[in-house]
C-alpha cells in the first residue's frame, strides 16, 4: 500500500493569503489525497487484484481524522477572529458617527502610530 508520508500537503503559494488561510488549503490537500489512496486500494480490493492491507488502511483514517479535526479547528478560530473583526468595524463607525473629521482624523493617527510602534 501506499506510504502516508507521500500525502504530505503541497504548500500553497499565493503570497497574499493568510497563514490560517494557506494552512486550510494544505489540510484540504492532504485530505484529497489520503481519500484518493483510501478510493484507490478499495477499488484494487474490489477488482481482487490485492487485499487492503488493515494496518495500512487503519493509519489512512487515522490520519484522516486528525486532518479533518485539524481543519475544523481552524474554521472555528476563523470564525472568532471574523467575530472581532465585525466587532471593530462596529466600534470604528460609531467613533467616526461620534467625532468631527478633525477629532477623528487625530484618533486615526494616533491609533496608527500605537500600532507602528507595537509592530502590528
Amino acid at each position: 500500500m501506499t506510504d502516508m508520508t507521500n500525502a504530505a500537503p503541497v504548500a500553497a503559494t499565493s503570497p497574499g493569503l493568510p497563514e490560517d488561510q494557506r494552512r486550510l488549503i494544505e489540510l484540504d490537500d492532504a485530505i484529497a489525497k489520503i481519500r484518493t489512496q483510501i478510493a484507490t486500494a478499495d477499488l484494487a480490493r474490489q477488482r481482487g487484484t490485492r487485499p487492503i492491507d488493515p494496518d495500512w488502511f487503519h493509519r489512512a483514517r487515522t490520519a484522516l481524522r486528525h486532518l479533518c479535526r485539524e481543519r475544523a479547528e481552524l474554521l472555528a478560530q476563523g470564525t472568532g477572529r471574523r467575530r472581532r473583526e465585525k466587532l471593530k468595524d462596529a466600534l470604528i463607525g460609531i467613533l467616526r458617527e461620534r467625532h468631527d473629521p478633525e477629532t477623528w482624523t487625530g484618533i486615526l493617527a494616533e491609533a496608527q502610530a500605537r500600532a507602528e510602534r507595537e509592530g502590528l
